[in-house]
């Protein structure tokens, strides 16, 4: 796993191989594409066909028809912003990892019972942020943590400096990356 994961909102289509090549560019090999916008679909399609060394997931995956769409387009990884138990099952039956949303106790206990052990915790930032990853491991020893929502530079290196974080996820990497890009 990588371990940075940006979130990658594309509203157009043709945002696709902009956005990720400023991630290359920027030294960024993975992609979570989020099922927010009409065109997620086609441009998790499209990443996986120009980037084919690139991880490209599916992010935002609420449902299990989103789930299924995401697949067919590609998606090596899928992450929802909570725990559905249908995307778990989709995802188990393919062999694909789910990153499910996973704040309180009984959400990480469900993770656990479907064998999931990597969870996203979102909104980080709301949810007590690192304070509050480190009480949760303490009765989930074998729990590893995506925290996303309130991670940036100003606090990324004392997430990363933790041990049960897995990977940031966070839409500032693509931002950071554009700007780079449109610096050059």
């Amino acid at each position: 796993m990588e371990k940075f994961i940006p979130v990658v909102v594309i509203k157009e289509l043709s945002e696709t191989e902009t956005i990720l090549t400023a991630l290359k560019n920027n030294g960024i090999n993975c992609a979570e594409i989020t099922f927010r916008t009409a065109c997620a679909a086609e441009a998790i399609a499209l990443a996986c066909e120009k980037f084919p060394d690139m991880s490209i997931g599916a992010g935002t995956v609420i449902n299990a028809e989103q789930c299924e769409a995401a697949l067919k387009a590609g998606a090596q990884f899928i992450v929802s912003p909570g725990l559905s138990l249908k995307v778990a099952q989709t995802c188990k039956l393919r062999g694909v990892p789910y990153y499910p949303g996973c704040v309180t106790p009984t959400e990480i206990m469900q993770a656990l019972e479907l064998g999931i052990t990597t969870v996203k915790f979102f909104p980080a930032n709301v949810y007590g942020g690192l304070k509050a990853l480190k009480a949760l491991s303490a009765p989930f020893p074998q729990v590893k943590f995506i925290p996303t929502g309130g991670v940036d530079r100003s606090n990324i290196d004392e997430f990363l400096a933790w041990d049960k974080i897995a990977a940031i996820g966070g839409s500032f990497f693509v931002k950071e990356a554009l700007e780079k890009m449109n610096n050059q």
